[in-house]
This record gives structure tokens, C-alpha cells and sequence, in this order.
């Protein structure tokens, strides 16, 4: 597709997405601290409840508080029960672009059996040995609640739907005229053990640019995030660091597999401040080039991640011209377009301001 029919479509679809702003603006949203549901779905059971029609519920606001965060977190909690992992980027030492603690802070202290959930990582960091990325995570505050690195004692495995079958019937990827369809790269991908522990799966995000993907969602969070450091994180790069569409389908196929793992049981929330160009991984990052937008909320992946594109897309001015161009230049839309191919959620969704 051309490129700049692609930036045309989203620049569209982001400027009705803050006409939606407004029309779904309500004077008040109840309870911020609203209890979870007492008969919560089965893990693993399929998502429905993300939708109005044909269209998926994204929550909004502008305010970049812990006040916001529990009204836009409230929205979305009735899944989750039972023991809470609470998946976000805990970033490099001292990293200049990660979230205020406070946010989190006050959030987790609401959530019941909760646990801040991280994985090591791959690269050379302090954070690819679970020693030294304790450390890390006391440097950077997050060591105010109990940390799972989940990889710590090794790797589970999870399936990931639709791949084995697919496989089974064309007899594996190097079949000369085998349909390009989803599930073209992993059937099964390999997590932090310490996952299995819990029932529901909150996927906390920062959203910003990333030298790989683009940009970093709640997509990228689970994708990249959750995959254990030695053997999940080698299958979603495969061989080598190459980014590109390859890469991004690679990773979106490990979200689906732990996304369905959790069923309506997980929730997502992106929190748009800090927009770098670059992920929290990078210690050096670069400053955010344009304004804070605000957090987003939502049971449907797809949705929430798109809908912060879109947002990206709308914004006045040039200054959101350096994030764009992370995102366009690294095939990041693709993100967008291959969970939709899989069945991950809804692209079209009400923008809900609470």
C-alpha cells in the first residue's frame, strides 16, 4: 500500500477518533474503585464483552493522573479477579522517559493479590540476569510492591491458536505454494514460567516510538514483554536483531498467544505521556519532541493500540512529526494490520472520554 495513502487513512480515522472525544464526553463515571465482578469469565475464555455492536469500547482521558488512571482502569476491571499480574516496563537504570511512579503506585495499592510482572531481556543490559535486574527495578522505584520476574526459574510453553492447525495441514512453512495466512511463523511461544501463577493479566504500557516496532503499545508490551529472556525473545526475533514486517508479525502472533491465554481476563491501558521516539529499554533516549495526549483503556488490544495511533495522527502541529516518522519508517502499522488479520480485536471503536 502506498505510504502516503496510509498516512491519509489513519490522519482520518485519528480525526474522527477526537470527534469521538467529544460526542461520548459523559459529566460523570461512578465509582473510580468499582469491585471486579463476583462470577468473572473462565481464563481463557473468548472476548466478548470489548464491544458495542461492531465497534470495541476505548476509555479516555486527558488527565495524566493517578486520579485518571483509577477512573479509566474501573471501566475495564470486571475480568479481573484472582491473582493480578500486572505486566509493565520497568526500563533501563535511571531511564529519562519512564512513567511517574505515583501513577502506578496508587493504582496497584486498589488491586488486590497484585504483583508488578517483568521478564529479563535479551540484549546486553543489567536486566537480562534476574540478579541485576532487581537492581535495576530498585533504582527505578518499582520496588514499592512485590516484582515477579517471571522468567526466573525458566520457560512455559503456550500455544498459540490456529498455528498447529495450520501446520497440520499444509505440512510446515517451507511448502512450495502454502497460503500466506495467519499463523505463518510460531505455533507456540516460550514465557516466563512465574506467568502460569496468575488468574488475570493487567498490560500497563507506555506508549511510545520504538527502533524496532515503531511504536511500543499494549501489543508490544505482552508480545516482546512477557516472552521469557532466552527463548521466547529468540523466537520473536528470530535470527538476528532485523526489524521489519517479519518481526512485528512474529511478535504479534506471541501477544496472541498470551492474550488467549488469559481470555477476557486481561485488560489494557496505555498511557500516552513521554513521547519519545524511543522505547524505556533505551537508557538514552530521546526527549519527547510533542505534548502529552492522555490514558486510554480498554479489553480489546487492537483497539486501544490503534486508538492511540489514530490519536498520534491527530495531533496539530509539526512537533508530532519525529514519532510518525518512527512509526512509518519502521513498518509500525503493521502491528495494527496483522491483529487484525488474526482475529485479536476490533479496528473500529468508540473513543469513550471518562
Amino acid at each position: 500500500m502506498d505510504k502516503d495513502m496510509t498516512r491519509r487513512g489513519f490522519l482520518k480515522t485519528g480525526a474522527m477518533a477526537l470527534g469521538a472525544v467529544a460526542a461520548y464526553e459523559l459529566a460523570s463515571m461512578g465509582n473510580a474503585l468499582a469491585a471486579p465482578q463476583e462470577n468473572a469469565p473462565e481464563k481463557g475464555a473468548a472476548i466478548t464483552d470489548a464491544k458495542t455492536g461492531d465497534k470495541a469500547k476505548v476509555y479516555f482521558t486527558k488527565d495524566i493522573s493517578a486520579a485518571g488512571l483509577l477512573k479509566v482502569y474501573a471501566k475495564v476491571n470486571q475480568g479481573m479477579t484472582g491473582k493480578i499480574g500486572i505486566k509493565l516496563h520497568t526500563g533501563e537504570p535511571h531511564g529519562p522517559n519512564i512513567l511517574p511512579i505515583a501513577l502506578i503506585k496508587a493504582l496497584q495499592a486498589t488491586i488486590p493479590q497484585s504483583a508488578i510482572v517483568e521478564c529479563n531481556v535479551l540484549y546486553p543490559s543489567p536486566r537480562q540476569h534476574t540478579e541485576t535486574h532487581r537492581e535495576v527495578i530498585k533504582t527505578n522505584g518499582f520496588d514499592f510492591c512485590p516484582v515477579d520476574i517471571m522468567d526466573a526459574d525458566g520457560d512455559a510453553m503456550l500455544p498459540i491458536p490456529g498455528m498447529r492447525e495450520f501446520l497440520d495441514k499444509w505440512g510446515g512453512f517451507g511448502v512450495k505454494d502454502r497460503p500466506y495466512t495467519p499463523g505463518v511463523h510460531l505455533t507456540e511461544i516460550a514465557v516466563g514460567k512465574h506467568l502460569l501463577r496468575y488468574d488475570s493479566l493487567l498490560v500497563y504500557t507506555h506508549f511510545k516510538g520504538h527502533a524496532m516496532g515503531g511504536f511500543g503499545g499494549s501489543l508490544k508490551n505482552i508480545g516482546i514483554g512477557v516472552a521469557s529472556g532466552q527463548v521466547g525473545k529468540r523466537q520473536v526475533h528470530g535470527d538476528g536483531w532485523i526489524g521489519g514486517p517479519l518481526f512485528l508479525e512474529r511478535m504479534v502472533e506471541s501477544g496472541k498467544g498470551i492474550a488467549s491465554h488469559f481470555g477476557q481476563r486481561i485488560t489494557y491501558v496505555n498511557v500516552m505521556k513521554n513521547l519519545s521516539v524511543d522505547c524505556d529499554c533505551d537508557a538514552h533516549g530521546q526527549p519527547p519532541a510533542m505534548a502529552d495526549i492522555g490514558i486510554l483503556a480498554s479489553t480489546d488490544i487492537l483497539a486501544v493500540d490503534k486508538a492511540c495511533v489514530d490519536l498520534v495522527y491527530a495531533q496539530p502541529g509539526s512537533r508530532k512529526r519525529a514519532l510518525l516518522e518512527r512509526i512509518e519508517s519502521r513498518s509500525g502499522l503493521r502491528q495494527l494490520e496483522y491483529m487484525k488479520t488474526l482475529g485479536m480485536g476490533s479496528d473500529q471503536y468508540d473513543l469513550i472520554t471518562v
